[in-house]
């Protein structure tokens, strides 16, 4: 298979979510990216998934003459550091909710079950592409307790009111795709969850390497219909299928990235310092 066939083939698997995680998303557009480098090539990888800044990000370095290797050596440290921070978040018989699926995320919590915490997840089918199976797979296969819940039972998974058969979560970890001046951007429904998670004063922890840090706004993509349901154009009914949404800053505890725990308005500040 020549270059370009490889190139198109990565930026189809993008588009189709074939390849998930923003960071995952970030190498394949890297590795693209050097296969066919030129302006032509990077549009056609930004156009592919419009709400991936970190995609943007490397890039733009691949653009400046930053080298490939360079670029995934800082993916690796990063989390490594992150792992080791969250590890010290996890306490023996945690229960953790988690949504959709998340390099950072997963990376850590791995970590910490090889190092010895005792815990179990909890997580979301994540519809309508079930992204959460995939997590679920990677979690069981470490060797990590894993329950899924159906998206609409969220608020049973977290909420405290069924304290007595003690099914709830204690913190919820969330990844993101775009770390913005105001909040995060993280997979739809990760708004309702953190907002849930507040309201039950549960520690919402963001866990995302830093390079997803975008200054300006980012347009959210909405994704096809028939991703929903293939019919409804037949039947003549309206489908929206939003992908992300905003997550305000005030639900969140927490930003875990490789420049350490810090709150948000720290996180903003030593990022725009760096």
């Amino acid at each position: 298979m020549n270059k370009q066939k490889v190139f198109n083939k990565i930026v189809k698997d993008i588009k189709n979510i074939k390849i998930q995680g923003a960071r995952n998303i970030a190498k394949a557009a890297l590795k693209a990216y050097f296969l066919v480098p030129g302006k032509s090539s990077k549009k056609k990888l930004l156009f592919s998934r419009p709400t991936e800044p970190m995609m943007k990000n490397v890039l733009d370095m691949a653009e400046k003459g930053i080298s490939k290797k360079e670029i995934l050596k800082h993916f690796l440290e990063a989390q490594e550091k992150i792992n080791k921070y969250v590890f010290k978040l996890i306490k023996n018989n945690d229960i953790i909710f988690t949504h959709c699926h998340s390099t950072n995320v997963l990376g850590s919590l791995i970590y910490a079950k090889k190092k010895g915490k005792k815990f179990q997840v909890y997580n979301t089918e994540t519809r309508p592409l079930f992204q959460g199976r995939k997590t679920a797979r990677e979690l069981r296969k470490a060797g990590i307790e894993v329950t899924m819940f159906v998206d609409a039972a969220v608020a049973f998974a977290i909420e405290k009111e069924n304290k007595k058969d003690k099914i709830y979560s204690n913190k919820v970890f969330l990844g993101a795709d775009a770390l913005l001046k105001k909040g995060v951007v993280n997979k739809i429904g990760s708004k309702t969850i953190a907002k849930i998670a507040h309201d039950s004063k549960i520690p919402v922890y963001i866990i995302a390497d830093s390079w997803k840090y975008y200054p300006k706004k980012i347009n959210l993509e909405m994704r096809d219909f028939f991703e929903v349901w293939k019919k409804a154009k037949k039947l003549k009914i309206n489908i929206k299928n939003p992908a992300f949404e905003f997550i305000p800053k005030k639900y969140i505890t927490k930003i875990i990235s490789e420049l350490g725990i810090l709150d948000y308005d720290s996180f903003l500040r030593l990022k725009r310092k760096n």
